[in-house]
């Protein structure tokens, strides 16, 4: 068989079917799926009083604590939205978010490039 024919009869799979934009476009989506989860999310907790110094008083966090507590007889519940944001707002995000935004990122902007190329927009 010549090489055509067989290059026909396999399908390529994984980057090798990729076209370099759609390469590209993933490594970026990928760059800002960090990005956002190194410095967007925190900054945006932030913003809403979850800090590394604590909760701060008067703050949207503050509220939402309140209510946590209220709601739990007196204490916020580990694992809550509440505590997750206050680890979030205390240290960043940790490896296992970061990773998973940047594979998103790449799936989200790879997948939009193939569909760009296809229509030929």
């Amino acid at each position: 068989t010549s090489s055509g024919q067989f290059r026909n009869s396999y399908p390529l799979i994984g980057p090798a079917a990729m076209g370099f934009k759609s390469l590209l476009a993933a490594a970026g989506g990928a760059a800002a799926g960090v990005a956002t989860a190194t410095f967007a999310v925190p900054t945006a907790v932030g913003a809403l009083g979850f800090t590394a110094a604590g909760i701060t008083a008067g703050s949207a966090a503050a509220a939402m604590m309140s209510s946590a507590a209220t709601a739990a007889g007196g204490s916020v519940a580990a694992g809550s939205i509440v505590a997750v944001l206050q680890s979030v707002g205390a240290t960043g995000c940790g490896a296992a978010t970061t990773g998973a935004a940047a594979a998103t990122g790449a799936v989200v902007a790879g997948t939009a490039s193939r569909c760009v190329a296809r229509s030929r927009l």
